[in-house]
């Protein structure tokens, strides 16, 4: 019984972290905030999730993410499009 214990644990351990995937962050500028119209526009490196070269953008953010935010600041964040938007889904603090 415990050898099977410890292949189920080791299974448990190993196997489900085969299946996690990596998130993967932009490096960026932040060059402007609108907080009332919920934007923010980043100079980021290349959207590899969204298969876009590196370049100036406006994105969509809720207002607990805009209020982390200042002009000049570096940022790493992550992009989805979320209702057709493009829109900051993740920062790294």
């Amino acid at each position: 019984m415990k050898k099977i214990t410890a292949i189920v644990t080791a299974f448990l351990v190993f196997g489900s972290t085969a299946f996690a995937q990596e998130t993967v962050y932009t490096k960026g500028s932040v060059k402007a905030l609108d907080m009332p119209a919920g934007k923010v526009t980043i100079i980021h490196e290349e959207l590899m999730n969204l298969d876009m070269p590196a370049m100036t953008m406006i994105f969509r953010a809720d207002e607990e993410t805009l209020a982390k935010l200042s002009e000049g600041q570096n940022i790493e964040f992550v992009a989805d499009r979320v209702e057709g938007k493009l829109t900051i889904v993740e920062l790294k603090e």
